[in-house]
């Protein structure tokens, strides 16, 4: 006997016939005997000693006596007997069935074709009866009141044994096999069949189900006679009598009752010795046992009593299935014996090796985290001020602390066996590695399944604080808090907060113990509570370096994470043969960490930027521009720490908007050309071996960055150039000075590249054309040609404007892109058209160039033999229609030849002949346009308007007469003067009033 489910007493004894039926009725036994009399019994309640029962309408467990006696209440003997407490009739079956009224036991019906039945099935939800007599099957249907009318009758192949409905069908069991009767159209359906020896037996379960007897063996069938399971319940031997009170099934034997649970796999439960016991029926609250002359109660054991016994015997599911079975009100109580069972059982579970199993239910226990965790001694937990709550452990019999620390002693004993293991016995050690590893695998999956519901609470409590302190709570000011895990102030007394750490920390070694060192990473990776300090100790101690920089990162700890990122790049370079380092630990690896922080932290981005600015300098300068670090702050911190890779940022920075940099760094850029430059021209000059013509990669930067960004300042640019070189970038910043002849003279003279000198032009034209009249902007052309018409006079004074421009410190120069005009000052009358271009260069439209030509022929004179004249004739001849061709007439010396001047002059005319008749066309038409308006107007006003003595103003209708007439426009609508005018003033009146409206 595992237990005792239920207690076994004898009710009475001194039943003077043998007992044929029996049946309960509230608190009273009827029994019908076998001289046809109906004893009715009840307690006695002389005995001053009874305690008031708590149930009036159930059975006692106190001794019984005769109350009454039925004589003759049926003919012959009793075959059974049943209650139908919904109807409050009792229904018997003897000769026939019969229906009497209780508790007076007045006969209401009897059914006469139920005459020679053996067994009968009452539907207390329909109200149907069914019973089989010989081998036919008939259904009756309870009308209601004191009559019952005929439903179905059906023909069966053999006598019926057992029956019960199932549903709207009926379960048969006959003489060799089990049928399913179906009850609308009589069809018969084989279940399987009977046993050989032990007669048919039926039995209807709660749920709609049957169990069918087959020997020894129930077997479990639905309402169609489908099998339900492969399980069975086996008894002893074929039972007589079978009984469902949940969660037992009770069979009868004739010396003995045997108590089986109804789970899987039934086991036995008790076993109560009663010989010569033949009926076996439920009541209300017990069961009740008919001997031949005495009767026994089976009262059920209290729940509470018999959960603990089982726990006490070890039976852990049993007792959790009775908990389930406890009242509702009764809740509280429930949930913390189910609790306390789970932590017993989990114990034992664990101490006999299902570790998986044990945390399963120590998780369905709601036990704290850390009563699991002092399990495993070895892993390390931070502390906490969290209060465990004893109540959840309120049940347990056993001692707390035993409990706490009983299982544990296994982790124990298992840290100090094992070294004795390792020098004795391989195999040994191997186990016990084997199953320490299975506890943590357990406890993996424990801490995983109670993560959500923790995390959450602590996430919960996090916002909850944000919040309050947004809104100025005085709650949480007053709270102390403390900087952890980069989530903002968490509170020390933060429960929820310390459990989910607890969790945290706990998990992350357990995955690191059993070799989980990805899944640990990926802990990392998100949400995460693990205690920094360690965390941090014990991934040092297992070289777990990727998991160390998420947890330094995931806890704000960004500097910490650089160094070590950084420490880890240098081993990698240091020891080649480590291919697993090198591969994960590159520079990159740093510069990909620095990524997130350029918008929260651009000074560290900075500092451990340049720890991989020389090894990946283009990665590094990219991580600036995507950084959105400000440019100015890049540049100050690379021009303190790494000069040379200052240009390279500026370069590309520039190259990818050039609005995203300021004029500061666009000169500064420049200046940084500009001194690679200079340094390059030292090292030629003094070799002797300079020649302007040569360009170094950084010039064509320099010359680049001059022509194509405004930014900079060209002033102290051109006082850092040398006076003997460099004359290309000397023109380019003169021409950002609007110094336009100077910049040509330069090309022209110093270089001696009339081409660089016509691009400039095309230049300076194409930036004035879009701004001002084209008749004006291609003086810059003419400008040019007077320094190829003029040579030795440009030179005379080009050194000496230059040196004047560069060593005045007052003079007030625009930078590069002004559009201010900048005069020279002195000059020559001689020279006096040369300079005076200078000043024409913009602003002249009309054809006389100041000049007389008295002055062309004296300069000519003076220089004639070193007029570049082809340069002259080439740029007229290219440049034909941007020049202003009276103008570049007058300054051509006298000698020219027209011959020479075919390629000028040939498209000029050509030109101008066409614009000649172009115009003189657009005045035709404007002409003809004129005229046409003209005849117009002299037809409009030959309009002619007859006033007869019938003509009406068609305002007043009246006629106009000699009065003064106005027509309108379409010369037809006529009307008094008097009265348009009076309609134009009722017009303004009304509109003025709609304006004040509004």
């Amino acid at each position: 006997m595992v237990h005792s489910a239920y207690d076994s007493f004898e009710l009475l004894n001194d039943c003077p016939t043998k007992i044929d039926a029996i049946e309960s009725y509230g608190s009273k036994l009827l029994l019908g005997c076998s001289d046809g009399s109906l004893r009715i019994y009840g307690t006695d309640s002389s005995g001053a000693d009874r305690s008031p029962p708590s149930d009036q309408h159930a059975l006692r467990k106190e001794p019984y006596a005769l109350e009454r006696t039925v004589a003759g209440f049926s003919k012959k003997p009793l075959l059974s007997m049943e209650v139908l407490e919904s109807k409050e009739l009792l229904l018997s079956l003897s000769e026939s069935i019969a229906f009497h009224r209780l508790p007076n036991l007045e006969t209401i019906a009897v059914i006469t074709k139920a005459k020679g039945a053996n067994v009968y099935s009452w539907d207390d939800r329909r109200g149907f009866l069914c019973f089989a007599r010989q081998k036919r099957v008939c259904i009756f249907r309870h009308d209601g009141g004191r009559g019952f009318v005929e439903v179905k009758d059906f023909g069966v192949p053999d006598a019926v044994k057992s029956m019960s409905w199932c549903g709207e069908n009926i379960c048969l069991g006959i003489r060799k096999e089990y049928m399913i009767l179906n009850t609308t159209n009589g069809a018969l359906s084989e279940v399987f069949s009977s046993g050989k020896i032990a007669p048919p037996l039926v039995v209807a379960l709660p749920s709609g189900e049957l169990i069918l007897g087959k020997e020894n063996i129930g077997v479990f069938v639905d309402q169609n006679g489908k099998l339900l399971q492969a399980d069975r319940i086996c008894w002893s031997e074929a039972p007589t009598i079978v009984v469902i009170q949940k969660p037992y099934a009770i069979a009868l034997f004739p010396r003995r009752v045997e108590i089986r649970s109804l789970r899987v796999p039934y086991p036995l439960i008790q076993t109560i010795v009663l010989h010569n016991a033949r009926h076996l029926i439920k009541s209300n609250n017990s069961l009740v046992v008919a001997l031949d002359n005495s009767v026994y109660g089976l009262f059920p054991v209290p729940l509470g009593v018999q959960i603990v016994q089982l726990t006490a015997s070890g039976n852990f599911e049993e007792a959790l299935a009775l908990c389930k079975l406890l009242p509702p009100e009764d809740a509280s109580l429930r949930a913390a014996k189910e609790g306390s069972i789970h932590i017993r059982y989990a114990h034992y579970l664990f101490e006999n090796g299902c570790y998986e199993e044990a945390m399963e239910h120590f998780l369905a226990s709601q036990v704290d985290i850390t009563y699991v965790l002092s399990l495993y001694p070895s892993i390390v937990l931070p502390k906490t001020t969290a209060v465990p709550e004893p109540e959840k452990l309120m049940d347990l019999s056993l001692d707390t602390s035993q409990l706490s620390r009983g299982s544990s002693g296994l982790s124990d004993d298992l840290e100090t066996f094992l070294p004795q293991l390792s020098e004795s016995d391989d195999n040994a050690a191997l186990e016990f590695k084997k199953m320490s590893h299975n506890t943590l695998m357990a406890l993996i999956k424990f801490l995983q399944k109670k993560r959500y519901s923790i995390v959450e609470k602590a996430t919960a409590e996090g916002t909850e604080e944000v919040v309050l302190d947004a809104v100025g709570d005085n709650f949480t000011s007053s709270r102390f808090k403390k900087s952890n895990k980069g989530r903002g102030n968490i509170p020390i007394n933060s429960a929820a907060r310390e459990m989910a750490a607890i969790l945290d920390t706990a998990l992350l070694q357990a995955l690191l113990l059993t070799g989980q060192s990805s899944a640990g990473l990926e802990l990392l990776k998100g949400l995460n509570y693990c205690d920094v300090k360690i965390c941090e100790e014990i991934l040092q101690k297992g070289n777990h370096y990727a998991a160390l920089l998420e947890l330094y990162r995931c806890n704000s700890m960004h500097r910490e994470a650089l160094k070590l990122l950084h420490q880890l790049v240098e081993q990698s370079k240091s020891n080649q043969s480590v291919a697993e380092l090198t591969q994960k630990f590159n520079p990159e690896a740093i510069i990909e960490y620095l990524k997130p922080l350029c918008g929260t932290d651009p000074m560290l981005v900075l500092e451990f930027s340049l720890l991989v600015l020389e090894s990946c300098p283009t990665q590094t300068i990219e991580l600036f521009l995507s950084g959105n670090i400000p440019a100015d702050l890049v540049n100050s911190y690379l021009k303190q720490h790494a000069p040379s890779m200052q240009g390279r940022y500026l370069e590309l920075m520039l190259a990818m908007n050039e609005d995203r940099i300021s004029g500061n760094l666009q000169n500064e850029m420049v200046q940084i050309y500009l001194s690679e430059v200079l340094e390059w021209y030292s090292e030629l000059n003094a070799q002797q071996l300079w020649d302007e013509k040569a360009y170094s990669p950084t010039r064509k930067k320099l010359l680049s960055a001059l022509e194509s960004i405004s930014g900079y300042n060209p002033d102290a640019l051109l006082r850092r150039l040398p006076p003997n070189a460099l004359f290309e970038e000397r023109a380019i910043l003169l021409g950002k000075m609007n110094q336009h002849e100077l910049a040509l003279s330069l090309y022209v003279h110093k270089l001696h590249a009339p081409e660089l000198a016509l691009a400039y032009c095309d230049r300076v034209y194409e930036s004035v054309v879009h701004q001002q009249p084209v008749k004006s902007s291609g003086n810059i052309y003419l400008t040019l040609l007077q320094i190829y018409l003029n040579p030795q006079k440009t030179t005379k004074n080009f050194e000496k404007r230059i040196t004047n421009l560069v060593s005045s410190p007052n003079a007030s120069i625009p930078k590069a892109g002004s559009a201010a005009s900048v005069k020279a000052k002195g000059g020559r009358k001689k020279v006096a058209s040369i300079e005076g271009a200078e000043d024409m260069r913009i602003s002249p439209s009309s054809t006389d160039s100041g000049r007389s030509d008295g002055d062309a022929e004296e300069s000519t004179e003076e220089g004639g033999s070193l007029i570049m004249l082809d340069e002259v004739l080439d740029l007229l001849s290219r440049r034909w229609d941007r020049i202003n061709g009276a103008q570049a007439l007058k300054l051509l010396p006298r000698e020219t030849k027209l011959h020479n001047l075919l390629p000028f002059l040939g498209p000029l005319l050509k030109k101008s002949s066409e614009a000649y008749r172009n115009f003189s066309v657009i005045k035709s038409l404007r002409q003809s346009e004129n005229l046409q308006v003209k005849d117009e107007l002299y037809n409009q006003r030959k309009a002619v308007v007859k006033i007869s003595s019938d003509s009406m103003c068609s305002l007043c209708n009246k006629k106009i007469g000699t009065s003064v007439f106005a027509v309108y426009p379409n010369g037809k609508t006529l009307v008094h003067f008097v009265c348009f005018r009076d309609s134009q003033n009722m017009k303004a009146v009304a509109k003025g009033s709609q304006l004040r409206k509004r």
